[in-house]
């Protein structure tokens, strides 16, 4: 049996109200992922274009 087996059959045994703040909270929990994947993926992206957005060329660009 695989962990989201064993946490179905525990929420079905919950009462509703119990199985809605369970369900709240896995909700949090992937909301959680999703956004540090995001902040991974903008800080890769934050590395890789330092170059070129840190250049003396692009100076006047700093101030718009």
């Amino acid at each position: 049996m695989t962990v989201a087996d064993l946490l179905y059959e525990e929420a079905k045994r919950l009462p509703a109200p119990l199985a809605r703040e369970a369900l709240d909270f896995v909700l949090f929990l992937r909301n959680r992922q999703d956004q540090t994947e995001w902040r991974d993926l903008m800080a890769a992206q934050a590395a890789s274009l330092a170059s070129v957005w840190d250049n003396d060329e692009d100076e006047a660009w700093n101030n718009v």
